[in-house]
């Protein structure tokens, strides 16, 4: 098969966890571009309105269902609405999460609970969802989690207080490793990317602070672009990738090579 067909990703149906913006919306640019059809979810629907119709300027036929993916019961509505928008699932890509800054010491339990069950909890019961109901019946299926840098190690001393999101990416890191494993006998691949910093709505905080100070530590001496996650998302959600699984590469510049 050419390279450039094992690339091709028209007639497969994805599913884009917090697609409206930021580093979901590139990913469904990236998918919707090589021909697959995409149901975005997030929590605001005028914001999957516009990503809809930013996405149908492109071309790319695109469905909007909104959704708090951090609720159990939301979940499980969520997945019978897409697949009946669907059908089916051949991709699904896990990007929807939260930040919180505190303290390690002063850290609210609120905060902790919120990002446990989005990050971590939301994940698990989309991906069991989906895996139950599509993918495993039907033995294919490209699942890709968007984890962090911040999942693969600690903060800088004297950076980022951001515990809970460390420690919820990093159970994504092994969430991923560990299904790999377990549903690689159903022709289904499980894979994350490891972002670094990428000038998005969630790291605008962080970046006002520490902006100059990311791109000395990084021997690429930039942040990430509106195009640095695309091909590595394609790679892992396409034929392309159908040998790789349980990875998680970072996207960061150099950031954690060094």
């Amino acid at each position: 098969m050419p390279l450039k067909h094992s690339l091709d990703l028209s007639g497969r149906k994805a599913i884009v966890t917090g697609g409206s913006r930021g580093l979901g919306l590139q990913i469904a640019e990236a998918l919707g571009e090589m021909g697959a059809e995409v149901v975005l979810t997030a929590r605001k629907q005028n914001e999957l309105d516009a990503a809809v119709a930013h996405l149908a300027n492109m071309g790319v036929k695109a469905h909007a269902i909104s959704a708090d993916l951090g609720k159990p019961e939301a979940v499980h509505a969520f997945v019978d609405a897409a697949l009946a928008k669907l059908g089916h699932c051949d991709v699904l890509v896990n990007n929807a999460g939260a930040a919180w800054g505190a303290p390690a010491a002063e850290y609210p339990l609120e905060a902790w609970q919120k990002l446990v069950d989005l990050n971590l909890t939301g994940v698990f019961l989309l991906t069991q969802e989906i895996g139950r109901k599509s993918m495993i019946p039907r033995k294919y299926g490209r699942i890709l989690i968007v984890a962090s840098v911040a999942g693969l190690r600690g903060n800088p001393v004297g950076t980022y207080n951001t515990i809970a999101y460390n420690t919820t990416k990093g159970g994504l890191v092994n969430f991923t490793r560990a299904l790999a494993g377990e549903w690689g006998e159903y022709g289904i691949t499980v894979n994350a990317l490891a972002p670094g910093f990428f000038p998005s709505r969630m790291a605008r905080a962080t970046l006002a602070a520490f902006e100059g100070g990311v791109k000395a530590a990084t021997p690429l001496k930039r942040l990430g672009d509106d195009e640095d996650l695309k091909g590595a998302a394609v790679l892992f959600c396409s034929n392309a990738g159908k040998h790789i699984t349980g990875q998680i590469p970072a996207v960061d510049g150099g950031m954690t090579a060094v």
